[in-house]
């Protein structure tokens, strides 16, 4: 005699729904012969070796930064029953920015909505559609790379959880892995410019604690970008192409104010700056403005320093 019980609690019995059999093994020679092996063949269709099963790729397998990559999720049910509340989580590495847009998906060669969901990095797509056994559901959308791309591994992983329709059990299968190779392309060689612009009130080209920054200044750079400075007159211009670089104020962005005298450099009196940028690296552009109604002192210390 012989007693078989289920250890996770499911049902073993597809006619009586029990968690538990009990029946009789007969063995010749039982004095001769042990018992090594029972194998016991129950009629039931609910246990699957996969259910389901997700496959990611993308259109290429190297990318830098400035780059669209087009990402294919296909979700294809291998369950013997059909599949409904498909959802698949896609995790997006460091520096690659999710095109809300872009999103479409196919029942076969039917188009069916699809909703993406963003919070973070992660994206959650789920479809209202029922998968039959056998059937694909391919899930296409676009990331970009930024230049932040080049601190991360280029790897994203995808998840996908769905419901059998037969007994409402949840399968899910992943994670499914993405590798992209990120090239440094142009950013490598490119660097940043770093600058403010401030009131000088002692004339030495340095922004001292007392000396405020400048809001909403322009600075026209010498390919035709403008740069706006912040609430504290800072501004930063970064992947800019190596080499002498320069930049001007303009004095109609900063009414009431002109160029502050430079007493230590005479460079610095000029409206424009020019910098050397190295490949990879980073300078200063400054720019040091004065009301242009200044105190009798300060006119005073200009003239006669």
């Amino acid at each position: 005699p012989y007693t078989a019980t289920a250890l996770d609690g499911r049902s073993i019995s597809s006619t009586a729904g029990s968690t538990g059999i009990n029946g009789t093994i007969t063995i010749g020679d039982a004095n001769q012969v042990g018992l090594v092996l029972a194998v016991f063949d129950l009629a039931t269709d609910i246990c699957d070796d996969q259910s389901i099963q997700i496959v990611k790729t993308a259109d290429r397998a190297a990318a830098e930064p400035g780059d669209t990559v087009i990402y294919r999720l296909s979700v294809r049910n291998l369950a013997t029953a059909p599949l409904r509340q498909l959802a698949v989580t896609d995790v997006l590495p460091l520096g690659f920015q999710f095109v809300a847009s872009s999103p479409r998906s196919a029942l076969g060669q039917n188009p069916v909505p699809i909703e993406a969901d963003q919070q973070g990095n992660t994206i959650t797509f789920r479809s209202a559609a029922t998968l039959a056994q056998g059937e694909v559901l391919t899930i296409a959308y676009a990331a970009q790379l930024t230049p932040d791309a080049l601190r991360g591994n280029g790897t994203n992983t995808a998840i996908a959880n769905a419901e059998r329709t037969d007994n409402g059990w949840d399968v899910r299968d992943g994670p499914a892995l993405h590798r992209l190779r990120i090239q440094p392309g142009i950013v490598a060689d490119c660097g940043t410019i770093l600058g403010r612009v401030f009131e000088d009130r002692n004339f030495d080209g340095e922004q001292q604690p007392d000396e405020p920054g400048i809001a909403n200044a322009v600075i026209f750079m010498d390919d035709g970008n403008r740069i706006t400075t912040d609430e504290r007159g800072l501004y930063s211009l970064a992947n800019v192409l190596p080499g002498y670089r320069t930049g001007a104020l303009d004095l109609t962005s900063v009414p009431g104010y002109a160029l502050a005298p430079n007493q230590n450099f005479i460079e610095p009196n000029s409206p424009s700056r020019l910098v050397q940028l190295a490949p990879g690296g980073m300078v200063r552009m400054n720019f040091a403005v004065t009301p242009i109604e200044r105190p009798a002192e300060q006119f005073t210390q200009e003239v006669n320093p």
